[in-house]
């Protein structure tokens, strides 16, 4: 590693307490959330065990029966219901009442009995699952967290650099001193916890940031462009509206994320009067039962999401979603022909997007089943260690009354700092903004208040 006072080590360990100082906090609760989210279906089936699972069923009843039981147990609108597989598995009905949170409705496909009801965001599954994306906090959320995993980034960067020998011994980097006592020992442990830990955080992360606000809607617009993300030629098969057509995420929600900005399609009778021969107001709705068997001949039988019209020309989408995306596809249905206005799956996806919805899976443990979830477990574990020891570090380090951050670096290497800073605006670009805001802070703020830059040192 560099000589602990030379000029650039110390600008480097300033930016790596700032973005540690900044990200830890968030990266303990993304870690946590992330680990409970790993296992979400094993944590759902041990607690609500009791609405998950059916007797076994020989035959499963039309969704139209199972419909009209939630809606008889659970007054409102049913936007979509997710028909399983499985013989012991519940159907799942997205119910939203007149008054009150969305529901999750739980139907025995079998019978149509109703085994009871939760509000997702309640349980601990869903809680996780909100933190994880936006901490509960919106859009707003959302920005934050993706600000936390780009400065991650920097953090790991950094903290290779401080920690990384130089010259020759450099495996000596890969294992904590045990030969060390207190901090010096704690100091290589969080150190080689570090670099075992780096690689898999660094995926996590870019695995990651395509659901993020900014960049995710940058990079598919992106590969979009490039005819690298959703293909053109394949985004509709019947016609769709031009005004204020809405997304498929807009319509129906959660979607692969190659698919959020896809148009959606419409039914012909309401956007045709004339040609189709009848306006919407005397077109007869075919019915969920007659979508399900037009999905049947299409070759999809059951293991969908299947998402009900719920404006006048909409359309039935059923979106297949496995834990391998080479299986994915979303199919719509013309309310009113039966006709299919629309059919993409994986193999209509550009290498780009191919990459990004691999990518997705294995973030979430699902490819590789349990083994994924243990590897994608280990990195989890590793930031739970490497904040809780670096806080300690700082703490133990840190003057007492004072904040204890590292002396500031000449401003011949704050140029170096812009620099980097540029450079990362333009493939992250909340990192490259951020980055130049706290350099203005540090260089016009700090260092003209002589007692606040006390405080900070």
């Amino acid at each position: 590693m560099p000589a602990p006072g030379h000029d650039l080590y110390r600008a480097v360990w300033r930016w790596h307490f700032y973005a540690g100082l900044f990200v830890a906090p968030l990266l303990l609760i993304l870690a946590i959330t992330g680990s409970i989210y790993l296992f979400n279906d094993e944590i759902e089936d041990a607690v609500h065990a009791d609405l998950r699972f059916a007797p076994e069923r020989r035959a499963a009843l039309p969704p139209s029966r199972l419909i009209a039981a939630v809606q008889a147990a659970y007054p409102g609108t049913v936007t979509r219901i997710d028909l399983p597989s499985q013989p012991r598995r519940t159907a799942q009905a997205f119910v939203t009442p007149a008054q009150g949170a969305p529901l999750r409705v739980f139907v025995d496909p079998g019978s149509a009995r109703v085994h009871g009801a939760f509000v997702y965001t309640r349980t601990l599954v869903g809680f996780a699952d909100t933190v994880h994306g936006s901490l509960l906090l919106g859009r707003f959320g959302d920005a934050v967290v993706e600000l936390a995993a780009c400065w991650a980034l920097l953090l790991i960067a950094t903290g290779l650099y401080l920690w990384w020998p130089s010259g020759h011994g450099w495996y000596r980097a890969l294992w904590p001193d045990l030969r060390a006592r207190g901090r010096g020992f704690w100091r290589s442990l969080h150190g080689a916890a570090g670099v075992w830990t780096s690689a898999l955080l660094v995926f996590l992360i870019l695995t990651g940031l395509p659901w993020a606000g900014l960049w995710g809607d940058l990079l598919r617009a992106g590969t979009q462009s490039f005819g690298v993300g959703y293909p053109e030629q394949h985004r509709h098969h019947g016609p769709i509206k031009t005004a204020t057509a809405p997304t498929l995420a807009q319509a129906i929600g959660e979607t692969p994320w190659t698919l959020r900005d896809a148009p959606m399609p419409v039914s012909a009778h309401a956007h045709h009067d004339g040609h189709a021969g009848a306006s919407p107001a005397s077109a007869t709705d075919i019915g969920i039962d007659a979508a399900v068997r037009a999905l049947a001949a299409r070759g999809l039988v059951a293991d969908y999401r299947l998402s009900l019209p719920q404006t006048a020309d909409g359309v039935y989408t059923a979106v297949v979603y496995p834990n391998r995306p080479q299986g994915q596809r979303s199919v719509q249905i013309d309310r009113y022909r039966g006709t299919v206005v629309g059919d993409t799956g994986f193999a209509d996806y550009g290498w780009a997007a191919q990459a990004v919805e691999v990518g997705v899976q294995l973030h979430m443990g699902n490819y590789f089943g349990r083994a994924n979830q243990l590897v994608m477990l280990l990195p989890c574990l590793g930031v739970v260690g490497l904040c809780f020891s670096g806080v300690w570090l700082w703490w133990r380090r840190r003057p007492r009354g004072r904040l204890g951050a590292p002396r500031t670096s000449t401003p011949a290497r704050a140029k170096t700092v812009v620099a980097i800073a540029v450079g990362c605006g333009l493939l992250l670009p909340l990192l490259g903004a951020s980055l130049l805001l706290v350099l203005v802070l540090d260089r016009c703020l700090i260092a003209r208040l002589p007692r606040l830059q006390a405080a900070l040192g």
